[in-house]
């Protein structure tokens, strides 16, 4: 069985932020599935992807409060609609009462291997991202829908304030949110000529709320430099 599966970044690879007005109309049209990878970040700001069609959400969620450590840790973010859930891997926890009216916490959906019948598993045990997981929940409670979008607010405008620095050197027009690319051969940055050969001399940058205003003053300094 084929199914038709169309996957967008949001924003892409370059930092830039795509158009999806009428997207998913096009791909359910067509008897298809439209997957979504977002940004967490991002969605402080920018539209839920459910809010647009999206059947799936997936995304890379270690800037919730886990530590930059050489690439890690990293846990994974999957959502689906619904209608999709009883086809996902993992498990599922539902909130509930108890007996005395208190809320909890229970399994309400397991499709591994070692819970059901093999021969219905949706997956096998895979590696355990419960640690970050439990830290990125802390984060986002602490947080919680203002402090999150604040953070997305000071992606934007410092990464912004580095554009606006760097003038004709950023190569495309789009929007962007905290990354984008700029015409430099210098070695800040990713160099995309490995991704893309006919990008050579591009680098692509990332401004997170992190970022002091001397870093970037710096940075600009330096990509401006002859």
């Amino acid at each position: 069985m084929q199914i038709l599966i169309v996957i967008l970044q949001q924003p892409n690879f370059f930092g830039c932020v795509e158009e999806i007005e009428g997207l998913a109309k096009k791909v359910h049209a067509a008897g298809g599935l439209f997957i979504v990878s977002a940004d967490p970040i991002s969605l402080g700001l920018l539209k839920a992807p459910g809010e647009y069609g999206a059947d799936l959400v997936v995304g890379e969620g270690q800037s919730l409060g886990n530590p930059r450590s050489f690439g890690g840790p990293g846990l994974g973010i999957f959502a689906v609609k619904k209608d999709l859930a009883r086809q996902i891997p993992g498990r599922l926890s539902g909130m509930t009462v108890d007996l005395e009216g208190r809320r909890g916490f229970c399994l309400t959906l397991q499709t591994r291997e070692q819970h059901i019948r093999r021969e219905r598993a949706s997956s096998n045990i895979c590696s355990n991202e419960a640690l970050a997981a439990l830290a990125a929940a802390a984060y986002l409670a602490v947080m919680g829908k203002g402090g999150l979008r604040k953070v997305a607010e000071l992606c934007l405008q410092k990464s912004n304030y580095l554009k606006k620095k760097l003038g004709k050197k950023v190569a495309f027009l789009a929007p962007t949110f905290k990354e984008f690319v700029v015409k430099s051969d210098k070695n800040i940055g990713l160099s995309l000529e490995r991704f893309y050969p006919e990008l050579r001399g591009h680098r692509l940058l990332c401004v997170t709320e992190l970022a002091q205003k001397e870093a970037l003053d710096s940075a600009a300094e330096a990509l401006l430099s002859k």
